[in-house]
């Protein structure tokens, strides 16, 4: 089963920052928010139901933005991404983290580096297999109050799931529910970067911005009402420190309350760099997924990332498996193949032994 088709970027696909609810094509399942989810059979029984999928896959890539040579690809939304396409739609269901503005107006915000875009980045990111962006991060609300009132525009009409910020924290801790072949896939997206977008930007009621992840509590509870009302919850962080290849004291404390709280997926970015990957008890953690469409990265670490695949079964990651990718100095990313792919995988796994976690899924 695969749910994306030369069309897709006319299908529609809930905004997490939006009150609105809107569904992909039948053969795909539906997106929503839980407490109220969509089964994929239509209102009429169909004579031979589909049973429900013994397996699905869900993949994860890192860091996104569109600056510099890949800005002019976007000219060609269907095309824009085309060296990694492949990978990005061959799972059930694909997620990134899309860090910068979506627009073209604003006050850029008085830090060091400001990405933006126009919308046209989220037809690109669809075109190319990618279901759901969260936009929780250090640069999603680069220009300002006015940048982030066009991104939460782009966002309602966008042609894919947007979470990780809204119009209030509400909306931003929202999760986008994904019904795939009767499993419910909830995804949530929070920054824990302690930086000018958490300070000035969090979501707090009345107030919009992104999913701030400093405030443990909110986040543990959006997590533990996902879990309640979705076979699988994911949640996507920005969290870590810049060009460490192992993980904080922090980011261990946090995936470990998440577990607890009932994720069955934890995946960062942030970094820059890639990190090691495995189980926490039954709970898949993914320290880092690195640079994925990125400008000119300053060394091999910085262009080392991937596409990360996960096998789902019964609630809980059973397999993984990373495309080993390499950002080159236009910004897309390329898969790579024989011994480099090799050396990229034994590198990767190697980054497991200082992360604490195991190699096989725990019992509990």
């Amino acid at each position: 089963m695969r749910k994306h088709w030369p069309a897709l970027l006319a299908a529609a696909a809930l905004s997490a920052c939006t009150g609105g609810e809107q569904t992909l094509p039948a053969a795909y399942g539906s997106v929503q928010r839980p407490g109220a989810l969509v089964s994929s059979t239509p209102s009429r029984p169909a004579p031979n139901p589909t049973p429900r999928a013994e397996e699905i896959t869900i993949s994860f890539a890192g860091d996104v933005h569109f600056e510099d040579d890949v800005r002019a690809r976007l000219a060609d939304p269907a095309t824009t991404l085309d060296t990694v396409s492949d990978v990005l739609s061959a799972a059930d269901l694909t997620v990134v983290n899309l860090e910068t503005a979506v627009t073209e107006r604003g006050i850029p915000e008085p830090k060091t580096y400001t990405f933006r875009v126009g919308p046209e980045a989220f037809d690109a990111l669809a075109a190319a297999g990618v279901d759901i962006v969260t936009m929780a991060n250090n640069h999603g609300v680069d220009y300002g109050a006015q940048g982030l009132a066009d991104t939460l525009a782009s966002a309602r009409q966008a042609p894919l799931a947007v979470v990780g910020i809204g119009e209030d924290d509400t909306a931003a801790f929202e999760p986008a529910v994904v019904d795939i072949g009767g499993t419910a896939v909830a995804v949530i997206g929070a920054t824990d970067v302690p930086d000018r977008t958490a300070a000035a930007w969090s979501a707090a009621p009345g107030k919009p911005g992104v999913a701030s992840a400093r405030d443990r509590q909110r986040l543990l509870r959006a997590v533990a009402e996902a879990a309640e009302a979705a076979d699988v919850v994911a949640v996507y962080l920005h969290y870590g420190t810049e060009r460490v290849s192992c993980p904080t004291p922090d980011q261990v404390s946090l995936a470990t309350a998440l577990a607890d709280a009932g994720a069955d997926i934890v995946v960062g970015a942030h970094a820059h760099v890639l990190l090691g990957a495995g189980w926490l008890g039954r709970t898949y953690v993914s320290y880092g997924l690195g640079n994925f469409v990125w400008y000119h990265p300053n060394s091999a670490a910085e262009a080392s990332s991937g596409v990360l695949t996960l096998t789902v079964r019964d609630g809980h990651v059973v397999e993984h498996e990373l495309t080993s990718t390499f950002t080159e100095q236009d910004g897309r990313p390329r898969v790579l193949e024989g011994e480099a792919a090799d050396e990229a995988i034994t590198d990767w796994r190697a980054m497991r032994a200082c992360t604490g976690l195991e190699s096989t899924a725990g019992m509990s």
